[in-house]
């Protein structure tokens, strides 16, 4: 490896680590929230709050975290992250109740903001043209490893949890199994906040500062002497001319000159996030105990979805500036729509019966005389099924047992469930989840690209915290069949219209990027 790509390569894996503190600390939720619901008596919507409150204040950290970057830089900026990142693991690991852990998620929301928009960012204006893609994409799999890690450690606390070992038993991982996955989260943000000392400041953001010295230093440990000079001139020049141009932090979006480049950046936002990946990254436990497969299988099939995510990402950084960004997107697109409308299929076609077999196995704390009335009849849906039991044992008692209950009385293809979430998550990763970023690294001119990385950094974030918000109601109002049929047409739409609008941007410098796609 080159002295220059290894610095690269080096202080981008640095940097994109506020991608693993984001992916691990949204993710880790997803095997808390069958314990939160049972201790603190939560609701559907109360249970949605609990896991999307992080998404609500990393929208408030995606606007602020641009333009403060702009004034103070972009490393100060990924270290007051890391700092967030674990307060939150910690007051979250210390709740004492619902409104306790929904506070203390938001404050590592604000964390997730920053990191979200700063680190690819940042690696956008140190990478050279050539490699910017695959560069900006270690934010992308430091993101799905830290995705990975949460569903590992969450099933390795649950089956430690189990054991009979005495240092399990001392440190209470079956009491407390849910505190300390979430506690977990303060190893990384502390070993993050200590590797950003070891990187440099953005040139851009130097040349920005009048500080071209210090630019040109760090330019030459990425390029040659000739290539550094040349993209310190460049860099001067747009700022120079932007110099020249009456700016209006945020009502310049709206700008004619800029309708493009939003357009796009907001389109291919909202998409990533409305068909339905935070669902089944921060429910994949749920999602798979509707299968029937019980709640350590589930824990187990979530780690492997970690996998495939983490898999596929790296398929993707190896072809992005390969094949460019828009093969990928189609592709992508096309494999979100089918595996959604796939996993609508299998669940509309269950059917729930409980026979006196299943009955025997249920666990001792159920009243098995109130659900004597349930046994052998068969019910064509999920939702037919819980509000017949909602009506025989209580809904506080239905939503206790309703792993174990689903369990017993499904009929369904577990390994077709199995097939089409990994076959969403295969997709998702080697195309919108890594482009998405890319794209905003690269579609917004210098001028703006701090504020227009967070205004569609903010709308991607606001449709993540609603479609979060919102999913176990789905799941218990509408049923898992219409659930995912919804985000199946989302995804056929989508592919529609970002293929109609989106440009190629690979191997184009950002400069170029700017004359072609922004008007005067």
């Amino acid at each position: 490896m080159e002295k220059s790509t290894g610095f690269m390569t080096t202080t981008a894996l640095i940097v994109a680590l506020g991608g693993f503190l984001m992916g691990f600390d949204a993710s880790v939720i997803s095997g808390v929230v069958g314990f939160i619901e049972v201790e603190f008596a939560l609701t559907k919507i109360q249970l949605g709050w609990a896991v999307s409150s992080l998404a609500l204040t990393a929208t408030l950290g995606m606007m602020l975290s641009g333009p403060l970057s702009d004034r103070i830089g972009r490393r100060p900026v990924l270290k007051i992250a890391a700092v967030l990142f674990a307060v939150s693991a910690v007051a979250s690991a210390l709740a004492p109740g619902f409104v306790t852990l929904v506070l203390a998620r938001m404050v590592g929301g604000l964390g997730v903001g920053a990191a979200l928009v700063i680190a690819p960012m940042y690696i956008a204006e140190m990478a050279p043209a050539a490699s910017r893609g695959r560069m900006v994409s270690f934010n992308q799999l430091n993101i799905v490893i830290g995705i990975s890690a949460a569903f590992f450690s969450n099933y390795l606390v649950l089956a430690l949890g189990q054991s009979d070992s005495a240092w399990t038993e001392a440190l209470r991982l079956a009491e407390w199994n849910w505190r300390w996955m979430l506690g977990l989260g303060t190893l990384p943000a502390v070993l993050y906040f200590a590797a950003l000392s070891l990187v440099p400041e953005s040139p851009r953001w130097l040349v920005m500062h009048g500080r071209d010295g210090e630019a040109r230093e760090i330019l030459s440990r990425v390029s040659n002497a000739g290539q550094a000079e040349r993209e310190l001139q460049e860099m001067k020049d747009s700022i120079v001319a932007e110099a020249t141009r009456v700016r209006v932090p945020w009502r310049e979006l709206l700008h004619p000159s800029l309708r493009l480049v939003m357009t796009i950046g907001v389109s291919v936002g909202i998409l990533q996030q409305i068909t339905g990946i935070n669902a089944v990254f921060f429910y994949a436990p749920m999602i798979f105990e509707q299968s029937g497969i019980g709640t350590n299988a589930a824990f187990m099939q979530a780690a492997l979805v970690g996998l495939v995510n983490v898999a596929f990402t790296v398929v993707a950084m190896a072809v992005i500036d390969r094949f460019g960004r828009r093969p990928l997107l189609g592709f992508g697109l096309t494999g979100i729509a089918a595996c959604m409308l796939l996993l609508a299929y299998g669940f509309g076609g269950a059917t729930y019966t409980l026979d006196r077999g299943a009955l025997e196995r249920l666990p001792d704390g159920l009243d098995r005389g109130q659900l004597a009335g349930l046994v052998d009849r068969t019910f064509d849906s999920d939702t037919d099924f819980r509000e017949a039991l909602d009506e025989s044992i209580g809904h506080d008692a239905a939503r206790q047992f309703e792993s174990q209950l689903v369990s017993s009385a499904i009929d369904v293809n577990p390994w077709l469930i199995l097939f089409a979430i990994l076959g969403f998550v295969a997709s998702f990763a080697v195309s919108i989840g890594p482009v998405m970023w890319v794209l905003f690294s690269e579609l917004f001119p210098n001028r703006v690209r701090g504020v227009a990385v967070s205004f569609a950094g903010l709308v991607n974030s606001t449709v993540a915290f609603l479609v979060t918000l919102v999913f176990p109601w789905q799941l218990e109002a509408l049923g898992n069949s219409l659930t995912f049929l919804i985000y199946g047409l989302f995804a056929v739409v989508g592919l529609v219209l970002v293929m109609r609008i989106l440009p190629e941007t690979k191997g184009r410098s950002l400069e170029e990027l700017e004359a072609a796609l922004v008007k005067s």
